[in-house]
């Protein structure tokens, strides 16, 4: 049986009650993994709880806001004893993309760069012992994060955030540079979602189910890497 169907995986998701958590969630079920994902405390019902009572038992849902460190703690209190085959990190938000440094407000600047850039990487570090020593760890960057690509500006503060998260990645890997756990970065293309707006070029069934391939295989590759939903090497 190969990896990419492995019956016996387990990932843990975090920020999966819609868009792409909530897709990836529902694909890797099909891979045959089972899933707990996490969602923010006091949103009531969400679409995730619909596919965990579809599901028999195959789905968890823990609760997380990830820019409050004492509930990263209170999940990793939860799950003490549990191992996962692979830590995804997908929770962030964006800003007013027409929003230049110049004129986005001090407050608003601190809400983006903690949520998308700070909490992740708090969020592995607090829960990185619960994945197995061959798992893999992700975070959902962005093809906006790139700054060899950035040639026309536009969400600057959303694209700061982002490149943030990269480095602090990169960092992170070369800390653990004898981990034998993969690390990955991935830039799903600009998707249909609430975030993503009504406008993207891709719907969530062109990008999910082909990024969670390329997820299943970077899997057992140790080292850092920054990739799309193809595969393909995106430049840092």
């Amino acid at each position: 049986m190969t990896l990419d169907h492995n019956p016996t995986g387990t990932l843990l998701l975090i920020g999966a009650s819609r868009g792409l958590g909530l897709a990836m969630a529902a694909e890797f079920l099909k891979h045959g993994w089972n899933v707990v994902g996490t969602v923010r405390a006091g949103g009531g019902r969400t679409r995730l709880h619909d596919l965990a009572d579809a599901h028999g038992g195959r789905v968890e849902i823990e609760t997380l806001d990830i820019c409050e460190p004492h509930h990263v703690a209170a999940l990793r209190a939860r799950l003490a004893g549990r191992a996962f085959d692979m830590l995804f990190v997908n929770a962030g938000v964006t800003n007013n993309p027409e929003e230049t440094i110049a004129e986005v407000t001090t407050d608003e600047f601190i809400r983006v760069m903690v949520t998308n850039a700070l909490s992740p990487l708090r969020v592995i570090e607090g829960l990185q012992d619960l994945v197995s020593p061959t798992g893999l760890i992700g975070v959902m960057s962005s093809g906006q994060g790139s700054v060899g690509n950035n040639e026309t500006g536009l969400r600057e503060v959303y694209r700061g955030s982002k490149a943030a998260l990269n480095m602090f990645m990169r960092s992170y890997a070369a800390r653990h540079a004898g981990d034998q756990r993969a690390m990955v970065l991935m830039a799903p293309g600009w998707v249909r979602t609430d975030m993503g707006g009504p406008d993207a070029r891709l719907s969530i069934e062109e990008s999910v189910p082909k990024l969670v391939d390329v997820l299943l295989a970077k899997r057992g590759k140790p080292g850092v890497e920054y990739l799309d939903y193809l595969g393909r090497t995106v430049p840092w």
